[in-house]
Formats: C-alpha cells, structure tokens, sequence
C-alpha cells in the first residue's frame, strides 16, 4: 500500500510525522508512507526543513492520502489552482485529514453535510466552509475521516491500516509505537475510538440505504 502525507509549507510535524512513522511500520507488509508535497522542501511551522519524497501529483496514484495540518492551510484552501491538483478520489482511495487539513477537505468537496473533527482553532473555519464539526477526536464516512488535535494522528494511521490490512496489523503498530508500561492500554484505546467511529458509519448507512 502506497500512501500519501500531504504536506505543505508551515506544516505541523506531529500530523505528518507521527502518521507516516506509524504506518512505515508496515513496510515488511509492502506499505510505504511518503511525504508529498508541490515543492521540492517545505518548512514546518517550527522551522524545520525537508525534502518530499514524491511530488503532488502522487496524490492520485497513491491507496491513501492523509493531509497533515498547518499555519498557511487557509491560504491553501484559498489557492484555486492549488486545490484543482488535489485530484483525490474517495470511491477508490481513503481519505484522511487531520485539523485544518479537513478544511481542504471541505473545499475539495469530500465532505459535504457528514459531521467531521478538525482543531479548535480551525472549526470556525470549517464551520464556515459549510461543515458541521463535532467536540471528537475522529470521525469516518466510508473512504473519508477526520482527525482533530496533534495527538489524534494515530487514529487516522491506525484507521488506515485497519480498512486496507487488518486490525491486528494496525494493533500492531500502535503497540510498538505507545509509551512502555502503557502499550495494551494505548493500543486498546485508540482501536475503541476508530472502532466506535467505523460501527458508527455502518449503522448510519444501514439506515439511510433500510428499504
């Protein structure tokens, strides 16, 4: 499985890093996350500086993409031109955003009236964009989720390893990655929050399609 972190100049480093890290843990499985981006380098919002390892247009081969959060993604969603290269497709990718990176999310499209999670700094923004945002850490619809804090980007690399392998590989990861003394505990509840997410969106689809 191929993914792409979406990554862009003023990037959060725990939205791009943490993911990919975690779901690099699967390369004996034949996955690879890669940091994408439409320049050549990009600078976190901290000040540190790295080299993309695919361009933009990755996006549209990849199995997944993720687009981490940061302090120019209003400018982003701003940037016509910029989000007509974003060719995403969630009826055959998955599709995750973490914080103000569901505001792109909102300006391509891909969530229309479905309830998502962004930061608590960007909601009114989203709110704005025409998105009903909900006080939790993460939310799926079929192919797409959202992710709202820093911290929250186990759950979409978890997430994603649990709709495209299994989730015992996504137990996994997470087991290797959560502080010592507390692995079960970590693992066991990040597998809950995605897990009630997913048994939440089945439910929602069994009603809307019932009859």
């Amino acid at each position: 499985m191929q993914v792409a972190i979406l990554t862009f100049d003023g990037f959060n480093e725990l939205d791009s890093f943490v993911a990919a890290a975690i779901l690099n843990r699967l390369r004996p499985h034949g996955w690879a996350a890669h940091i994408t981006s439409p320049d050549e380098s990009v600078t976190s919002m901290n000040g540190v500086t790295v080299h993309r390892q695919r361009p933009i247009t990755f996006v549209e081969e990849a199995d997944a993409v993720l687009i981490g959060s940061g302090i120019r993604t209003r400018e982003i969603a701003a940037d016509a031109g910029l989000l007509a290269r974003l060719r995403l497709d969630p009826t055959r990718q998955l599709i995750a955003a973490q914080c103000s990176g569901t505001l792109l999310l909102a300006k391509l499209g891909l969530i229309g009236d479905l309830p998502a999670c962004t930061d608590l700094t960007t909601k009114p923004w989203v709110v704005e964009a025409g998105v009903t945002v909900i006080d939790a850490p993460f939310a799926a619809h079929g192919n797409v989720a959202t992710a709202g804090g820093c911290l929250a980007a186990p759950y979409l690399a978890a997430w994603m390893i649990a709709r495209l392998g299994s989730t015992a590989m996504a137990r996994e990861a997470l087991h290797y990655v959560a502080p010592v003394g507390e692995k079960a505990r970590f693992a066991d509840h990040a597998m809950a929050v995605i897990g009630a997410a997913r048994a939440g969106d089945d439910l929602a689809y069994r009603t809307a399609h019932r009859g």
